[in-house]
């Protein structure tokens, strides 16, 4: 009806000459301001985005630059490459090698065909559930593995999978393997230092890396460079004091000595008595730090460094050297150790033998407790804390090497008179074989004590004086006197080389108490006499079956590792002695 009605009056409406434009139906019933305000809305918007169009394209540029840049420029960093560790002489210990670390973005990769995946996990030496494992993080970016070797890395990338990545980095690798470990350390996954000198010098070594930026495509590939923002520099090298050779030689024979006696455990350190310098230092057991995966606490341990224990008779040196030095004995003073055992309050010590009169030499050359016991308490217990202090017993040693230990001497003020006469002879004070070979510096030279450095050493140090170069000499002469017959470390003789030392056997402690069948054999001493070159130290923990004392496993240990040293740094020969002279009744001391 409306229809018809509108119809009707459009025709009246043109009967009557009325324009088309004019006609009622088309006729606006909104009011005149409706239309304006729409007007001015549409134009206040476009005002608006006009501005906004000025302000983020030329004003606020910045922003649009960092949200396009974000999108295509990636900041890469550059390792530096670590700095090689040599021996004495250049050669080397550890060394960097270029290797990949294969990384991926778990989005992009799961797409990949699965033939590809079974390949890429038997490269990368896992298993299909591993690596699915891998791949189904969340993340935007995981590592597949690190480390990964140029060739294999090569195979990864032939297998053309989207999503999967690689980075440039370093790994650290050690061409003598265990025989230089426990010296040299080894370094993480991310080329951080973690034991010894790899720890040690890890500012120096690790160097500073570098960063450039550069544009890449959506499949991750770089398509040009935009610039370098900071140059790598790489790590410095660093010498170490260590002779190849003689380190070679030290941990053959500590392993061959381990292995003959049975023992927990060995060790060994020679130091060159005119720098100071560590020229070889050898545990076993030992580890491989180039294959890392089935090391154990057993195999890290540095027993130079970090095992403290009693060093028995191997310190009754110091104990006589001091008595001389103060004047209150000369070495042919006598001394009565009849009956072979002497009663301090309620303890009584022991010697092997009831040796009956002894000069001090003797005391020296037999290893007697007593004689040394009776020289010790006729001194003072301040004198001798102060003689243990100054050749760093029971301090921190400051030689630059982690894991170094103080060792334990007791305030003097607390010993009681059977504490210091065990302390004379070695029992109640701890200390680590490389504390007693620095110590024995003091009678190598001229009575003087120097530092020990890991680094090769360009001047000789200025030395500390502990006693006087006369007592030095007279003691050098009582330890030379041990190895001769009659002495208790004739098995630590070298053909043609006059040398001396002293043993130490030990009882360990264990729950408290002493134990009678477990022992610390321990040998130091020094080649040539005529000259010391050398200063060695050996000790072979927990020797088994009857063999356990010093003059028995680690004298032996001794001579060849001596014997071999001066030879291969052709140091002449000082002494007639074509063969080593064995009593039958050698090699028998008391703790």
């Amino acid at each position: 009806m409306k229809r018809n009605s509108n119809a009707s009056v459009s025709r009246v409406a043109a009967s009557k000459g009325v324009p088309f434009s004019k006609n009622p139906v088309l006729a606006v019933r909104l009011p005149v301001w409706r239309s304006r305000v729409v007007l001015f809305v549409l134009f206040a918007a476009f005002a608006a985005l006009a501005g906004r169009a000025v302000w983020l394209q030329g004003v606020s540029t910045q922003f649009l630059q960092k949200q396009g840049e974000a999108r295509y420029a990636r900041t890469l960093d550059l390792p530096a490459t670590r700095g090689k560790i040599t021996d004495r002489e250049g050669q080397v210990l550890a060394s960097s090698i270029p290797v990949k670390a294969i990384w991926a973005i778990p989005d992009d990769v799961q797409e990949a065909p699965p033939a590809k995946l079974k390949a890429l996990a038997r490269l990368l030496d896992m298993s299909d559930a591993e690596l699915k494992k891998k791949l189904d993080s969340d993340r935007g970016f995981v590592y597949l593995k690190r480390q990964v070797e140029q060739d294999v890395s090569d195979q990864i990338a032939k297998l053309g999978i989207e999503g999967i990545q690689t980075r440039k980095e370093y790994k650290r690798f050690y061409p003598q393997g265990e025989v230089t470990t426990h010296v040299v350390g080894f370094t993480n996954v991310e080329d951080v230092g973690q034991e010894s000198m790899e720890l040690a010098q890890q500012k120096t070594l690790v160097g500073a890396p570098g960063s450039r930026r550069v544009i890449k495509d959506r499949l991750g590939h770089i398509v040009e460079d935009i610039e370098s923002v900071r140059e790598p520099h790489d790590g410095k090298d660093l010498t170490l004091s260590i002779d190849s050779k003689i380190q070679y030689i030290a941990f053959t024979q500590v392993k061959e000595a381990v292995e003959k006696f049975h023992a927990k455990a060995g060790a060994a350190v020679v130091l060159d008595v005119h720098t100071g310098e560590v020229l070889a230092l050898a545990n076993w057991p030992a580890y491989n730090p180039n294959d890392r995966s089935v090391l154990t606490g057993e195999q890290l341990r540095n027993r130079v460094m970090t095992d403290t224990f009693e060093p028995g008779s191997s310190l009754k040196p110091f104990t006589v050297g001091l008595s001389l030095d103060t004047k209150r004995v000369k070495p042919m003073t006598m001394f009565d150790t009849a009956p072979g055992y002497m009663t301090i309050g309620d303890r009584t010590i022991h010697d092997s033998h009831a040796h009956g009169m002894l000069t001090v030499q003797e005391i020296i050359q037999k290893s007697s407790n007593i004689g040394t016991s009776k020289i010790a308490l006729a001194m003072p217990a301040q004198e001798m804390w102060e003689m243990f202090t100054k050749l760093g017993f029971g301090q921190q040693p400051r030689w630059g090497f982690p894991g170094a230990v103080a060792g334990r001497v007791r305030p003097f003020k607390s010993w009681r008179p059977i504490e210091q006469a065990n302390m004379s002879f070695g029992q109640g004070i701890s200390v680590s074989l490389i504390q007693l070979a620095r110590a024995y510096l003091v009678y190598a030279r001229d009575g003087d004590i120097i530092p020990l450095s890991f680094q090769k050493v360009h001047e000789a140090p200025h030395g500390t004086q502990v006693v006087s170069a006369k007592t030095a000499a007279e003691m050098r002469e009582m330890l030379e006197m041990v190895t001769q017959p009659g002495g208790s470390a004739v098995k630590a003789q070298v053909p043609g080389y006059r040398v001396g030392g002293k043993t130490g056997t030990a009882q360990k402690v264990v729950n408290g108490r002493y134990s009678q069948t477990k022992y610390i054999g321990n040998f130091i001493g020094m080649a040539p006499m005529s000259d010391p070159r050398f200063i060695i130290a050996v000790m072979i923990d927990e020797p088994g079956g009857p063999v356990h004392v010093g003059g028995d496993v680690a004298g032996p240990v001794f001579s060849t590792l001596a014997a071999q040293a001066l030879r291969a740094k052709n140091i002449a020969p000082d002494s007639t002695l074509t063969h080593i002279i064995i009593p039958e009744n050698a090699g028998q001391e008391k703790m």
